[in-house]
């Protein structure tokens, strides 16, 4: 079956769901979202814990009900969201193919709107050794069990969860996987993380910084981790469980098949200020394109995104960031150098625009700077600290002086203690 919408937006999480709301009550057209997983609303979904906002009483809200709630809105807009409906592949410049349980379609549209969001790297993508032990988690998939068998306090649950666990990763994912465990009834034995520092606390729980896993120990279900030490010394810590966190990266198997360049920093695919990728009429926003940040920032992205696309069914604009020039805006590249881990948007126009930076480790009032051609552009002291797993938004004075017409520009650090 073949059909056109106005705009397809695939994924269902905070971005994608914040802007088919905005879309749609801005009189877009049809506006359709896919959402593969059984239910909409993303990871929140999973995360049963305060931390997402307030509702209109005042009233602090947990993942489910910040998930319900971005449901509710987009629906109420108009927009029409559909679960169980996998993008399989691109059927031309602006047409997706679909399966779902109705069966295969073929989907056009006048926009497409990619926010597949951003996954945990699983133990095979990272490479440590063992038999494949059962019961070795990421977070996503710690919290979808935990929800799976909550209320059940038999065997099957723990079957899964397990009674002794070592969380790996220093961020506050990590610190939401122990919640998670000790909601679930196991005990955490240890956090260990590669970092040498890390601010997040974890109470009780014993945090080894500097640590790395070297190998998984066990068949059939895990019987411990064997780590090496900042000092070397090798030791075993026993669990039935590990659970895996944050190293996040992209879903990006749709932009990829597309062809659209990808950021070396974050494996997204390239955006401008506008989040308009490569290919004209196809945008893309959220942790698609820098996993691990909030859902309130995914969110806020796609609206943004949302903003574009109306600009672009507005004004029939190419929507795609181009070198030519004429009524598409020339645009320059944009990477992250020394300690930073990455940057974005990875293109600017002649906008000046705000940029968000991530450092590659922990960085203590840095000096920032922006470079073009050999020529500084801007260096400033930031009063803050910069983590790894978190992001620091700089303002559109950042970029100001860019030339459009001009080479690449650089942001790097400089003057840092760690």
């Amino acid at each position: 079956m073949n059909r056109t919408v106005d705009v397809l937006v695939v994924g269902a999480g905070p971005a994608g769901l914040a802007a088919a709301a905005r879309l749609a009550a801005a009189g877009a057209g049809r506006v359709e979202v896919l959402e593969r997983e059984p239910a909409a609303g993303g990871v929140p979904r999973h995360c049963a814990r305060p931390g997402f906002g307030a509702d209109a009483r005042g009233r602090p809200l947990d993942g489910p009900g910040y998930a319900r709630r971005a449901v509710r809105e987009a629906l109420r807009a108009g927009a029409v969201v559909r679960t169980g409906a996998s993008a399989t592949g691109w059927a031309g410049p602006l047409a997706l193919d679909v399966t779902s349980p109705a069966g295969l379609e073929r989907i056009g549209a006048r926009a497409v709107v990619l926010a597949t969001g951003a996954r945990e790297r699983p133990r095979s993508a990272r490479l440590l050794p063992g038999t494949r032990p059962a019961g070795v988690l990421t977070t996503g998939e710690l919290q979808r069990t935990v929800r799976l068998f909550e209320g059940w306090k038999g065997h099957a649950g723990q079957e899964y969860v397990g009674r002794r666990a070592v969380v790996v990763g220093g961020d506050p994912v990590a610190r939401s996987a122990v919640r998670t465990l000790r909601s679930a009834g196991a005990e955490v034995a240890a956090v260990v993380t590669e970092l040498p520092y890390t601010a997040v606390s974890f109470g009780s729980v014993p945090l080894l910084t500097g640590t790395v896993v070297t190998e998984l120990l066990g068949r059939g279900r895990p019987t411990g981790v064997a780590v090496r030490g900042r000092n070397g010394r090798a030791s075993v810590l026993r669990c039935d469980t590990v659970v895996l966190t944050g190293d996040w990266i992209p879903d990006h198997e749709l932009a990829r098949a597309r062809g659209l360049p990808l950021a070396p920093g974050t494996r997204g695919p390239v955006t401008d200020g506008a989040f308009r990728t490569a290919a004209p009429g196809i945008f893309a926003a959220g942790n698609l394109l820098h996993g691990g940040e909030p859902a309130a920032v995914a969110a806020a992205e796609g609206r943004a995104a949302a903003d574009a696309v109306l600009d672009h069914l507005r004004d029939g604009h190419p929507g795609g960031p181009s070198r030519s020039v004429g009524t598409v805006p020339v645009t320059v590249s944009v990477t992250a150098v020394g300690p930073l881990r990455w940057v974005a948007p990875g293109l600017l126009g002649p906008e000046a625009g705000p940029l968000l930076v991530r450092a590659e480790s922990r960085l203590v009032r840095p000096v920032l700077t922006v470079s073009q051609d050999g020529a500084r552009l801007r260096r400033e002291r930031l009063p803050a600290t910069l983590v790894p797993w978190r992001s620091v938004r700089l303002g559109p004075g950042w970029t100001r002086g860019v030339d459009p017409a001009g080479g690449p520009v650089t942001v790097g650090a400089e003057g840092w203690e760690e």
